[in-house]
């Protein structure tokens, strides 16, 4: 994956025009769901960041660029769960993955409006949480809202690893693969910290169940 992030890092320094359609379709495909389980979108921005910082490429545009595909990317998982329904865990690649469906479906029917939000920012079920919201018939305005807010926050925070990296390196640094490697080592800190969060938010709903599972049968 680092040498496909660095690829992509290089040839956007190269051409900055494409840079911001180019981080949308990947801001785009990380919120889809099933298929941003397979897309190393956050690797990228970060390291994007890294070239904004820098003043390689321009900031404003490629934000808007990020958020709108971060935005659409969750309205067509939203709509997806909305028209296929239940029967969608049954098929693949959904049905090979009961373990996280539910744990993304305990999240939700806990936090409601807030899982949109806060599903956003946590790695592992951010690609499914719109779809299970979908499927469970959330209103479309409050998705939306949370849709929305979360995708304008989320893309700034992804870029300002790297763009805080290269400010403190100098105005002058150029960004090579082995930046891109160091880059890489924060956007691990970043996945293990998503997911410990996720899991010990995950993880104590579902000990919180199980307590009142046994407690109803007794």
């Amino acid at each position: 994956m680092d040498e496909l992030v660095a690829r992509a890092t290089l040839f956007m320094s190269v051409h900055g025009a494409w840079a911001g359609p180019i981080v949308g379709l990947l801001s785009f495909g990380e919120s889809l769901a099933i298929i941003g389980l397979f897309i190393p979108a956050t690797a990228v921005m970060l390291a994007v960041g890294g070239l904004v910082g820098t003043g390689v490429l321009d900031p404003i545009s490629i934000i808007l660029w990020a958020v709108a595909g971060a935005i659409l990317g969750d309205w067509i998982s939203f709509w997806f769960g909305q028209s296929i329904g239940p029967s969608v865990y049954q098929r693949w690649p959904l049905k090979g993955q009961r373990p996280m469906v539910a744990r993304t479906r305990l999240f939700f029917r806990k936090y409601g409006f807030a899982a949109i939000f806060l599903g956003r920012f946590l790695g592992p079920i951010r690609a499914t949480v719109p779809l299970v919201a979908g499927v469970m018939d959330m209103p479309r305005k409050p998705f939306q809202i949370a849709n929305i807010a979360s995708a304008v926050l989320w893309v700034p925070l992804m870029f300002l690893p790297g763009m805080l990296a290269a400010r403190t390196l100098g105005p002058d640094i150029r960004i090579s693969e082995a930046h891109i490697l160091l880059f890489g080592v924060g956007i691990l800190l970043f996945t293990l910290v998503a997911g410990f969060i996720t899991s010990r938010v995950l993880g104590s709903d579902r000990a919180r169940q199980r307590r009142r599972q046994k407690s109803q049968r007794r």
